[in-house]
């Protein structure tokens, strides 16, 4: 399992992606936007799962990022406008 985070234009889309995790079956919180991280609402989703979740035909998501162990962050996902 692998930890990501993913960050949101708007709070509504972080509480809309953390129901579609849960519906997966993947446990998801809520949380404040690490520092290192910018967001344009200040609201992210932190989730554990084998492969990343998204799903670029909406535009709720600002960008989506695996957690390394060394606490950086690989990007995997920008949304083009961000």
């Amino acid at each position: 399992m692998n930890t990501y985070i993913a960050t949101f234009f708007m709070h509504f889309g972080a509480i809309r992606y953390q129901k579609i995790c849960k519906a997966k079956g993947i446990e998801a919180v809520a949380m404040p936007v690490p520092r290192n991280l910018s967001s344009s609402c200040g609201t992210c989703v932190r989730y554990a799962a084998a492969e990343p979740v998204y799903d670029n035909s909406h535009d709720e998501i600002e960008q989506v990022v695996e957690c390394m162990e060394d606490g950086s962050y690989k990007l995997l996902y920008r949304a083009e406008e961000s």
